[in-house]
């Protein structure tokens, strides 16, 4: 699945900006959970609750419509003792996103840096997008049954800051910017871990030819995806809807040629 890497300009964008986005290598992640703050605090993302769900150190368990960064902590028992594996989730702004190809009335829209972002005072509530997404962003909350999740801080962009969770990163494993130039960082990265001797380092969401066109929010993890909660192929649902569409329409002509010819059969 070969899909470009300007989706704004499939978007009707014109002379639009590079497409940003976020590399976070979970290496540096040291698990402060200063960007799921400063992510609150800049758009305002109420309480979540901050229960202790028993899961290690994590207290906020999973993204969700009040939790648009998620730090994830992994204890993997070695026979050297514990190994922390951290890493800070977030919305992918997929290459090919399902979230858009579904949504009814406009309110997720591709914006001119190749982000995805929802309009909440566009959206009806429908939820249509939530089992769309393959990696279980998106949500609503319960309270106005609206849906939320990362817009990629749009206004900060559009006023040339980048990202309230990449600025306030401490040891910059959420890095923001073009995305070409992050993926060449990113692979840098990768080759130098490897001759330092971390053969499971690998890139997630970086590969255009995976089943969502690759992602504008991509990862270097230190182990497989499934071990962070990532789906290890992800795809976009939607990808085969023109498809079944046109079978769709293809039998319901078949099944009406049918009918009429019943029908004139019937009257002769």
């Amino acid at each position: 699945m070969t899909v470009t890497n300007d989706p704004a300009g499939l978007a009707g964008h014109r002379d639009h900006p590079a497409r940003m986005g976020f590399f976070t290598d979970t290496s540096i992640c040291i698990g402060c959970k200063a960007c799921e703050v400063a992510c609150k605090e800049w758009n305002k993302v109420p309480d979540d609750g901050l229960n202790f769900l028993g899961t290690s150190y994590d207290n906020t368990g999973a993204l969700g419509a009040n939790s648009w960064r998620h730090v994830a902590f992994i204890e993997q028992p070695r026979q050297a003792g514990i190994r922390w594996l951290m890493s800070s989730d977030v919305c992918k702004h997929c290459t090919s996103a399902a979230c858009l190809d579904v949504c009814p009335t406009g309110a997720l829209f591709r914006t001119e840096f190749g982000t995805v972002v929802v309009q909440d005072d566009v959206c009806n509530g429908c939820g249509y997008c939530v089992p769309a997404c393959p990696f279980g962003v998106i949500d609503k909350r319960p309270d106005d049954g609206r849906v939320w999740k990362c817009t990629l801080c749009y206004d900060r962009l559009r006023g040339g800051l980048e990202p309230a969770c990449a600025q306030a990163c401490p040891t910059k494993s959420i890095q923001f910017g073009p995305l070409e130039e992050l993926q060449a960082r990113a692979r840098a990265r990768v080759e130098r871990l490897h001759h330092d001797g971390e053969s499971g380092a690998q890139l997630y969401g970086a590969d255009g030819d995976d089943g969502v066109g690759g992602l504008g929010a991509f990862f270097l993890l230190l182990d497989q995806p499934e071990v962070y909660g990532l789906p290890p192929d992800p795809v976009v649902p939607t990808r085969d809807l023109g498809r079944t569409w046109r079978a769709a329409a293809a039998s319901a002509a078949a099944f009406a040629a049918a009918v009429g010819a019943a029908f004139l059969g019937a009257r002769r």
